[in-house]
Order: structure tokens, then C-alpha cells, then sequence
């Protein structure tokens, strides 16, 4: 029963239906019951971006990790069932998709939702589909027939265009997907994100760009110094004057802990010896780990950057004794990795490291990292996004868009290995890896951690934690696959077109606007500086250009003669002999001295002898020593048991040097003649500038340097121009080259494909023109499956070795033959890219062969894994490559030809066991 009372609160009927409005203002039918789905209110950024959806357009979004973008994403999910169309939902690995499989599936059943990445085919034809951005890419070249009847495409982690990778795959998915179907790209916040809408916008068509910098948990940023725990920024002053700055008690706790170091390093050493470096030890793992428990910022990550790195800290923690779980919660743990494990066989298990796995576990503390089975890792997602898992130590992988936020993200040093050296984390990827902190709905607030070392001071965590941006740059460019299903599709003129509607070349052409602008600023100054020069007796500049010609042929005259006295000096040094008596001509070293080794072959840049002084000193000199030829000025016997090393034998020698050459042949030498300067181009120039009209000027020096003004800046004005024209058309020019390879290898015929450039077209792997010149030679034919994945594995495979290491084992017989007229085929290729300008096709590595061959044989895993220094999850992955390779293989060679029925032998051999475990949740 309704009282004046309650109705009052209410309001009246009009009131609350006034309300109602407001509420919903803007809000369309789809919109307003997509809201029910959910037990949250929906963010403003959120609700605008449906409603563009809702209205026709197309959206970009751009927020920060964990702010929920993904329901945006949803909402075209929610658009596309409700008008009875299609939506394919992309993401760039297959981790992701998976997990976005099983997100959609709970909540609209496994009939309406399918999956294709490849690894997994499951209800393709359903009106929602999961997928990698590379199927997308590969349907749309098919023409496949599940396009019919789409109308949104969703891009998660369409930041990953940046990607070298798999970057370009982006790029050709927006450009080709139809004009009709709607495109909803979900992005980490990124510092040009309008940039990229524009370029949305002009291929596109109608593109609202929506940009969040708001996170919904804020994250509050730490230093550990030992395993003490410190704020990073204190707030300072009031209302509008306040401000963060650094927090001085940690500032004056890391130099604390640096003059302790020394001190402690000081005293050692002891005063006998030279005091060494000591090596800074930070806290122990399991002390960190105790210290976040304490102070309640448990479930953490804790990112470490190296594999090997995230398996000893779980050792560790498990050594120490470590628990982090009830009984009750390991329980429940055991329960769930033995319900996924269940169909992996008992001796795989242990060769995987089951039982220590299981261990950290039930500990609630495991790794995470790309080395790792892909069921191993499922697992500890699935547990620690349940808040079972209370420790996690990860690689950098983990933060690239999987779903697993904690309350605390510790971050152990603030550089990391890519491969080649050790390099600075940046700005982004410090965004990137902080932002899994904070979980929406169960945190009040995230924390960020990093690890303090003397090597990491506050300030530069501060720059890094104060900088929440970063560019996305396109890394786009034509391949040889592109090429032919471009060129089969649309012909080469429309393809060029196309080509240049890329994100790379919008991006070139807006820095050539910059640049263009600038070139014609320089050329309004050119005009300037020329009229400034202007002289009342004749053409200043035609003067100026000649004192120009006469300088810069004297300075290649001058060059010409100091490398002409280098290759002298060099060829000097090479005829000394021990007890030859030289003069150093110059430097902190000259003066007479005596050789005592020659130094021929010692150093790759020529000899370096090594001679003693008129002051008794040992010195190693260089050809830098010489700029002119050296000629002994005497000679000095050096007696046999003369040493360097020996002071008395050094003094008594460099006596005998004294007395033995006179005093004065240090001044002769010194002021030898030295070459005419003059040649007859030199002449002819000196005559011309004394004839000019202008040289009797009074004004002339005032005319010259407004002349010298201009020919600088007229140089930087041509190296812009030059730029600009680099930059201009760069993807269609690099197009044209890759047709140009392709035509000379009979792949394209003008605007038509060739049966052989059909095949190229079916082959999407980085070695595409190698893979298919191998099937048109018919390398392997006459292989058996274990030998076809052998070599076929040279085309996925690159090795984490060293390009010294020892050659790899490969299986003998035609095997190995196979294998060499891969690597001699690929020189053919690579010599034929260098006279086209062009660069893609790396050398066949055969660091797998021999494991593909053993596995592909039916071999069993720990013999296996026993000769390869791969971890299982490296081994799975490196298998799949192959097998998805084999597959096009299979696909590209002719029917019923012997090679399309080995390479659907050889995946039946090799999809078995560990390789078999479905990755689908």
C-alpha cells in the first residue's frame, strides 16, 4: 500500500516518469535491454559508445586496461542476435579468443557461438564467431561464404597494428572488410588515438572516436626498498594548488640505502685491496611476497621478465615454505587442475612437471610465462581469476589482453632482454603491465609495486608512472601473399589504391604534410637570404658558388692526401724491424723511440708496435700515431734479456737510445716539407674569383655570409625534399616491387594471378614465396610424412640460439638433401630480392627438424623433450606452427598429388598427446 509518506519519497507519477526520461535519454531499445544484462551500471564512456553503435557508426574506443571496453565489444554481440545478422568477434592470439569463446558462451549458450583460430573449429556458421585476426584476414581473401550476412566486426586489442609481427594483419582486415559491416575497434589508451579515428574515418566512413582516461579502480603506485613499503607520491598543498610530488622519505630512503652499500662494501674490502663492486641483492621473493600479504595486497602478479626467472621464484617461495591457501582452498585447487588434466596421460603429466606444478598450487603460487603447456597455463588463469591463486610470477606476455587482473602488480627491475640487449621499459609498457592492477567490483583500489635497486631511483619510476600514453605506429607493409590475392581480387592499380588507404602510409603522408610545410618556409628564406646578397657590381651568387667550388675542392684534395698519408703511414709500420729508432711525431707520445715488437697482425685497423720512449716508457702505439710515413732514424741493439716489465732494464735501454741519436734530429724531422697544396682545378678557380666582377667589392665579406646562409640552408632543404619524396607513395613503391619479384618468378602476369600465384595465395606464413618456390621445385617429393615436417618445420621455426651456436642435428638421408636445396633455393630468392630492393625472406632455420622428425615418428615425449633444450610449452607452440603450415601445404599443392596426402599424414602423426590437449576452456 502506497503512503503519503512513500509516494512523497518517490515523487509523483509524473515526477518518477520525468525521471525515467532523463535516465534514459539517448537510450535506444537495443541499449536499454542490453543494460539488464548486467549487475553494474554501465560508464558513461561505455553508454556513449553503445549509442553510436545503436545509431549506424562505427566506434573506436580507447581506454586503459580493465576499464571494461570489452562491453562495448559485447554490445555489437547483443546488436547483431537481436537484428537476426552476424558478428565476428577478433582478437590477436589465440589465448584471447578462446577465452572470449568461453566468456560467450556462459552467457548465450554454446549454439549461438562459434570458434576459429586455427588450432580449433568449433560452430563456424553460428551468428556469433570467435576468431583470430589472421582467419578474419584469410576468409575475406577466400570470399568465404560465412561473410554472408555480417554486420560487425569487433577488433579487441586493436592496438596490436603496432605489432611487426602481426600488426599488418590489422591493416588488411579494416581496409577489405565490407563497406557494409560495421567496424567496433577496442584499443588501450593510446597518445594519438584520434589520429588513427581519423584514418578510421576516411576508410571507414562514419567513425566516432571515444577516448577514457578515467580508471574505474584508481592504482596507487609503491616502491619496496628491502621489504619495506613505501607510497610514491605524497599529494601536497590544497584545493587547487595540490599536486603529487615524489615521496621524500623514499628518496631519502634509497640514498640511505646506497651510502650503506658502500659503507658495508668498504669495509670488506679492507684498505690492502682496491675495493670491488658489490652486487646489490634484493629481498628475498618469499619476503616479498609475506610483506604484500601483510599488508593485504594479495592476489599479486609479480612480472619478472624471464622464464627461467618465474620458475626459480616459485621454487623459491615453495623452499621457503610458503602457504598461501587454506585447506579448504587447496582443495578445491586439486579438484580443478585434476578435472583439466584428466585425459593427459599419467606419463606426460610427469614429464610436464605435474606433481611440482600441482604443488605450487595447492600453495596458491604459481608461473606463468609462454614456456609453459597451454592447459598448464589455462589453469592457472582459470584458478587465479577465482582467487585461488594468491601469487603469480609472469612474463610480460600475460599483460598482452589476457583477463586476469589482481589487486597488485610488482614489477621486479624496469629494464628487460628483447632478444638482442637489454633495454629501458617504456612509458606504454609500463601502462600495459600496471594496468592488470586493480580488479573491478572486488578492489576500492589497484597498487602498483616496483622492486627498488641502486640502479632504480624514484624519479625514474615517477617518469614512467606519470606517463600513461603511448603512440600507435603502424607496421604495416605488402607481402608476397598480399600481393596475389590483392592483385587476384581487385588487379594491380586498384590494389595500389587500396595499399595506400593503409594506417602506414596515412601516418607517412600526414608527417610528409609537416615536412612539405617546412620546405616551403626554407624556400621562402632562400628568396631572403638570395635578395640579401644581392651586389650592386654583378652576380653575388654566381661569385659565392665559385668560392664554394674552390672549397670543396680543396678540401678533397685534403682528404685525398690524408688518406694517401695513412695508407703510407700503414705501409711503413709493416717494414719495422725490433731496434729500429723512430720519431713519434705528435700527441702526448711523440719523441724518439725504439721498437721493440713490430705488432704486424696484431690489430685488424694495421700494425701496433710497441716501442719504448726517451723516458722509459712501454706504450703500445696505433697507425692514429702516424699521419705520415715513419722511417727508422738509426738502429739500436736490443739485448736478449731485455724485459719490459723490468725497471732497470727499461732505464738502461732508453739510456743507450739518449746517446745513440744526435739531439737534433727530432727538429729535422719535424719540419720535413710538406706537399704542394696547388693542383690545376685549384688554379683555374683562384683565376676566375680574382676576374669576377664582385671580388673588388667592399661589401663582399657582408655578401658572403648571407650567400653561406643560404647554400646551408639550401642543403637541409634538399635533404627535407628528399624525405619527402622517400616518404610519398612508400607502401604503393614497395608494392610495385614485391609485383616485381613475383612477375619475374612467374607468379603474376600483368593484372592476372598464374595457377602458381593462386597457390602463393594460400600460403599465409612469413616464408610464403620460399614455402611455395619449394613445392613448385618439388623438393619434397618422395619425402614420407616425419621427413616432409622436418623441413617443413625450417619455414615456422626460429631459434632462440645465438647465430654462432653449433649447427643443429638434422635426420640424414633425403631429409638433409631436402633441407639444403631449401637453403640453397632461399639464396636463389634472396639474390633476386636484392636486385628488386626488397627485404622479407629470412634463411630456413633448422633448429626443429630433427625434433618435428622424432615426434612426427611417433616418438614419445620425454625422448623427445630429452635432446632439445625447449620447454613443453615452447615444443606444443613450435608443433602447432608447424601443423598450421602443413595444413596450407596441404591445401596449396595440387589434388591428389603425393605431397597434399603426406602433409595430411604427416599433421594426423604429429596432432597427438600433449600437442592434442584442446586449449578450449
Amino acid at each position: 500500500m502506497t503512503t503519503p509518506d512513500t509516494q512523497s519519497a518517490a515523487g509523483s507519477p509524473a515526477q518518477r516518469y520525468a525521471a525515467y526520461r532523463q535516465r534514459t535519454a539517448g537510450n535506444g531499445p537495443a541499449l536499454l535491454d542490453f543494460k539488464t544484462l548486467y549487475d553494474f551500471d554501465l560508464d558513461p564512456f561505455q553508454i556513449e559508445a553503445c549509442r553510436v553503435l545503436e545509431g549506424g557508426s562505427g566506434v573506436l574506443v580507447a581506454a586503459p586496461t580493465g576499464s571494461g571496453k570489452t562491453v562495448v565489444g559485447e554490445f555489437a554481440v547483443h546488436l547483431a542476435l537481436t537484428g537476426g545478422s552476424k558478428c565476428f568477434y577478433t582478437t590477436p592470439i589465440k589465448a584471447l579468443s578462446n577465452q572470449k569463446y568461453a566468456d560467450l558462451v556462459r552467457r548465450y549458450g554454446p549454439e549461438k557461438v562459434g570458434l576459429l583460430t586455427g588450432d580449433n573449429s568449433v560452430n563456424g556458421e553460428a551468428p556469433i564467431v570467435v576468431m583470430t585476426t589472421e582467419v578474419l584476414r584469410n576468409m575475406l581473401y577466400a570470399g568465404s561464404p560465412t561473410l554472408a550476412g555480417l554486420a560487425f566486426v569487433v577488433m579487441d586489442e586493436v592496438h596490436y597494428l603496432a605489432d611487426r609481427f602481426r600488426g599488418a594483419v590489422w591493416e588488411e582486415v579494416i581496409i577489405h572488410v565490407p563497406d557494409s559491416v560495421r567496424i567496433v575497434a577496442l584499443s588501450a589508451t593510446v597518445s594519438n588515438a584520434e589520429e588513427f579515428g581519423e584514418w578510421l574515418q576516411a576508410v571507414r566512413g562514419d567513425t566516432a572516436v571515444i577516448v577514457d582516461e578515467h580508471r574505474p579502480v584508481p592504482l596507487f603506485q609503491h616502491m619496496m626498498v628491502g621489504t619495506r613499503l613505501y607510497d610514491l607520491f605524497v599529494d601536497t598543498g590544497r584545493g587547487k594548488d595540490r599536486q603529487a610530488r615524489i615521496n621524500p622519505q623514499l628518496q631519502r630512503m634509497a640514498v640511505e640505502e646506497v651510502r650503506r652499500a658502500k659503507v658495508n662494501q668498504g669495509r670488506r674490502t679492507g684498505r690492502r685491496r682496491a675495493p670491488r663492486p658489490q652486487r646489490f641483492r634484493p629481498p628475498a621473493r618469499p619476503d616479498v611476497i609475506e610483506r604484500l600479504e601483510r599488508a593485504g595486497l594479495l592476489p599479486a602478479i609479480t612480472f619478472v621478465f624471464s622464464r627461467a626467472g618465474c620458475d626459480a621464484a616459485v621454487l623459491q617461495c615453495l623452499n621457503a615454505g610458503l602457504r598461501l591457501t587454506s585447506k579448504e582452498e587447496s582443495e578445491e585447487i586439486r579438484a580443478h587442475a585434476e578435472l583439466r588434466t584428466a585425459d593427459m596421460a599419467v606419463d606426460d603429466l610427469r614429464v610436464l612437471g605435474y606433481d611440482d606444478f600441482l604443488t605450487g598450487l595447492e600453495r596458491g603460487i604459481a608461473a606463468h610465462h609462454a614456456g609453459m603447456l597451454p592447459t598448464f597455463k589455462e589453469i592457472v588463469e582459470e584458478l587465479f581469476t577465482r582467487g585461488l591463486i594468491k601469487a603469480v610470477f609472469a612474463t610480460e606476455t600475460l599483460a598482452l589482453g589476457i583477463n586476469m587482473p589482481a589487486r597488485t602488480v610488482l614489477i621486479e627491475k624496469l629494464d628487460k632482454w628483447n632478444g638482442e640487449a637489454h633495454v629501458d621499459l617504456t612509458p606504454g609498457e609500463y601502462t600495459q603491465l600496471t594496468g592488470r592492477a586493480g580488479r573491478r567490483g572486488i578492489d576500492v583500489e589497484g597498487h602498483a609495486v616496483v622492486i627498488w635497486s641502486p640502479s632504480v631511483d624514484p624519479s625514474s619510476v615517477a617518469g614512467l608512472a606519470g606517463t600513461r600514453t603511448y603512440p600507435l605506429n603502424s607496421s604495416f607493409r605488402p607481402s608476397y601473399n598480399m600481393a596475389v590475392n590483392l592483385v587476384g581480387a581487385v588487379g594491380v592499380e586498384r590494389a595500389r589504391t587500396l595499399l595506400e588507404e593503409s594506417f602506414a602510409q596515412f601516418q607517412a603522408d600526414r608527417a610528409v604534410v609537416g615536412l612539405a610545410r617546412q620546405v616551403h618556409k626554407n624556400e621562402e628564406a632562400l628568396a631572403g637570404y638570395a635578395k640579401a646578397a644581392e651586389c650592386h657590381l654583378g652576380d653575388f651568387m654566381e661569385y659565392a658558388a665559385l668560392r664554394r667550388r674552390l672549397s670543396d675542392r680543396e678540401a678533397e684534395l685534403s682528404r685525398e692526401r690524408s688518406s694517401a698519408r695513412r695508407a703510407e703511414a700503414a705501409r711503413s709500420l709493416e717494414h719495422l724491424r725490433p731496434g729500429d729508432v723512430i720519431l713519434v711525431p705528435s700527441g702526448r707520445r711523440s719523441g724518439l723511440a725504439v721498437v721493440l715488437d713490430p705488432g704486424v697482425g696484431r690489430r685488424s685497423d694495421g700494425p701496433a708496435p710497441l716501442v719504448l720512449t726517451v723516458n722509459r716508457s712501454v706504450q703500445r702505439l696505433s697507425i692514429q700515431d702516424f699521419p705520415r710515413a715513419v722511417e727508422p732514424v738509426d738502429r739500436i741493439r736490443i739485448p736478449k734479456s731485455f724485459t719490459p716489465r723490468n725497471p732497470q732494464a727499461r732505464r738502461d735501454l732508453a739510456s743507450t737510445l739518449r746517446n745513440k741519436v744526435p739531439d737534433d734530429v727530432r727538429e729535422r724531422r719535424r719540419h720535413r716539407d710538406t706537399p704542394a697544396t696547388d693542383d690545376g682545378e685549384i688554379a683555374r678557380l683562384r683565376a676566375e674569383l680574382r676576374a669576377h666582377p664582385v671580388h673588388g667589392c667592399d661589401q663582399r665579406e657582408d655578401h658572403a655570409r648571407w650567400a653561406e646562409r643560404f647554400f646551408r640552408l639550401e642543403r637541409e632543404t634538399e635533404q627535407l625534399r628528399r624525405r619527402v619524396e622517400g616518404r610519398s607513395q612508400v607502401i604503393a613503391r614497395t608494392f610495385d616491387r614485391v609485383c616485381g619479384v613475383l612477375q619475374q618468378l612467374g607468379y603474376l602476369e600483368g593484372d592476372t594471378v598464374t595457377d602458381e600465384g593462386r597457390r602463393l595465395g594460400r600460403i599465409y606464413n612469413e616464408l610464403d614465396l620460399l614455402t611455395a618456390e619449394s613445392l613448385r621445385a618439388g623438393i619434397w617429393e618422395g619425402l614420407d610424412p616425419a621427413e616432409l615436417a622436418a623441413c617443413v618445420s625450417a619455414l615456422v621455426y626460429e631459434s632462440r640460439q645465438p647465430d654462432d651456436a653449433a649447427p643443429p642435428k638434422t635426420p640424414t638421408g633425403p631429409t638433409r638433401d631436402a633441407l639444403a636445396a631449401m637453403v640453397r633455393l632461399w639464396g636463389e630468392l634472396d639474390a633476386i630480392e636484392k636486385d628488386n630492393r626488397v627485404s622479407f625472406l629470412r634463411e630456413p632455420d633448422l633448429g626443429f627438424a630433427w625434433t618435428a622428425y622424432r615426434w612426427a615418428k611417433g616418438q614419445e615425449l620425454d625422448a623427445v623433450l630429452l635432446e632439445t633444450d625447449m620447454t613443453a610449452g615452447d615444443f606444443v607452440r613450435a608443433v602447432k606452427q608447424l601443423l598450421d603450415l602443413l595444413g596450407q601445404v596441404a591445401d596449396a599443392a595440387p589434388p591428389n598429388s603425393h605431397i597434399r596426402k603426406t602433409a595430411r599424414k604427416a599433421m594426423d602423426a604429429m596432432r597427438r598427446g600433449v600437442v592434442a590437449y584442446s586449449s578450449v576452456a
